[in-house]
């Protein structure tokens, strides 16, 4: 074989592998190709298709706050139902508590919010739906009550184990979350900060709201406790009528501190204050020595329906700075209770637990009673909220996801009715208009046709009777035989 045949073979065989190669890293592309299209290998293709079908989450009524302010902020929305995690229990919820914190939440007046928007709601009660991860001591179809931090007000909720609590025997989804969050703060003031004993007075403000009545009752297990309450004058027969255990019912608004002193001199052991402003110093200089004044809560910063700077600011302002060496010189205590803080931020969820047991407790040996203002459909919680804002509750605000809403009256809307009835008329007077100047334009036209007419045969009559045959003049041809008769 000549070289160069050799060399014509070679050539040949290099691009016959040239081919081959070509085709194996077409194939290889492709595979490539296919893979990055879809994002996985053949293989997992299915499960693609899978997730695209997958069915949407299922949705649930919750109360939800699109933003800080008035009640127009407060919504009633559709929100996807919450995902279990571990350590935690799903509750199909029956009831909701209002309490006076979700009304400075709303307003913003509350320490570290969520960020809008956000599911209201500190208590509810309901069954439990599930069971999450490393969950014990609690069963599908428990009925329960829980204190979860926000997200209470909706059908469904996910709480953490801990903030769960099993309802005894008898003890309703209604008084459940009459009684929990009320009673137990109420508990804990009383007996494990007070340490309320025979014999004491109590002064109580806002008697006749959810805690009011928890102290009042709870107090009186007590033998010989005096107890003063404070409230507006429209709650005091709502309150002798429900037969609420308090000696003397004071105005809210009314020097009560001259008052009390013309019953008691020395003035009262125990101050409960959930007001704060200038109501501190008063309570504090009612004390007795060894007395103990208790601040729980700080209502007068909502004054308005939104939350006021001014407000704030006189409470602060109005609230003497009481030093130590005075309390010690005066044998008197300060003290303040945040449930929110003490649960969330303080890991107390354990002492509010065997609280709340002891409270349970009380409740199945018939020692406090439950006393219930009204129920609201999540629907009109705005209205419920409006209540309690005005002091006109007597009892605890209850929500109930399974109630109907009120009926709506049917107001039409002004604007647009009016807005409509203008149009309306505007057009018809067109109408009218249009008519009146297409009749007006008709009579017109006949007058001119009228008119035309009488011009035509007008020019006919008076030739005929001015002129003779030969068409002279009639009158001219008359004069001239006259003249001739007359020579």
């Amino acid at each position: 074989m000549s070289e160069q045949q050799q060399q014509e073979n070679a050539a040949a065989a290099a691009v016959s592998n040239g081919d081959q190669q070509q085709q194996q890293n077409g194939a290889d592309n492709n595979k490539e190709k296919e893979v990055t299209e879809n994002g996985t290998t053949g293989e997992s293709a299915e499960p693609v298709a899978e997730a695209e079908n997958e069915a949407p989450k299922k949705e649930m009524r919750a109360v939800v706050l699109t933003g800080f302010g008035g009640l127009k902020s407060v919504k009633i929305l559709k929100k996807p139902e919450p995902a279990l995690n571990e350590g935690e229990i799903l509750i199909r919820v029956k009831a909701c508590g209002l309490n006076f914190q979700d009304l400075m939440v709303r307003q913003g007046a509350i320490d570290s919010p969520p960020k809008c928007p956000f599911i209201l709601g500190f208590e509810c009660a309901g069954d439990v739906e599930q069971i999450g991860e490393g969950v014990e001591d609690f069963q599908v179809g428990d009925q329960v009550v829980a204190l979860p931090e926000y997200r209470a007000w909706a059908e469904l909720v996910a709480v953490p184990a801990k903030y769960v609590y099993k309802l005894p025997k008898g003890l309703s989804y209604l008084d459940a979350v009459t009684i929990t969050m009320n009673y137990t703060v109420a508990y804990i003031l009383l007996f494990e900060i007070s340490s309320l004993s025979q014999g004491k007075s109590i002064l109580v403000h806002s008697v006749g709201g959810g805690v009011g009545q928890a102290v009042v009752q709870l107090a009186k297990t007590v033998k010989d406790v005096t107890i003063f309450g404070i409230c507006s004058k429209g709650k005091h027969e709502a309150l002798k009528e429900a037969n609420a255990p308090v000696d003397h019912l004071l105005e809210k608004g009314s020097d009560y501190v001259s008052e009390i002193r013309k019953i008691s001199p020395e003035g009262v052991d125990i101050v409960l204050d959930c007001l704060c402003g200038e109501e501190c110093n008063k309570g504090y200089n009612l004390l007795k020595p060894m007395g103990k004044y208790l601040l729980y809560g700080t209502s007068n910063v909502v004054t308005g329906e939104t939350k006021g700077f001014f407000s704030a600011a006189r409470c602060w302002w109005q609230v003497d700075k009481v030093s130590p060496l005075k309390l010690f010189d005066e044998n008197k205590s300060l003290a303040g209770f945040n449930l929110r803080h003490f649960m969330y931020l303080q890991n107390g969820a354990g002492h509010v637990k065997r609280t709340v047991d002891k409270v349970f407790q009380l409740f199945q040996e018939g020692k406090i009673k439950p006393l219930l203002d009204s129920t609201w459909a999540l629907e009109d919680v705005a209205e419920a909220m409006q209540k309690m804002h005005d002091r006109k509750n007597v009892g605890k605000i209850i929500l109930d996801p399974s109630m109907e809403p009120k009926p709506k009256p049917a107001t039409p809307a002004k604007g647009k009715d009016k807005k409509k009835q203008s149009s309306e008329e505007k057009k018809d007077n067109d109408e009218k208009k249009e008519e009146k100047k297409e009749e007006k334009k008709e009579k017109e036209e006949e007058k001119k046709e009228e008119k035309k007419e009488k011009e035509e045969k007008k020019p006919e009559a008076p030739a005929a009777a001015a002129t003779n045959g030969a068409g002279e003049p009639a009158a001219e041809e008359a004069d001239a035989k006259e003249k001739e008769s007359s020579s």
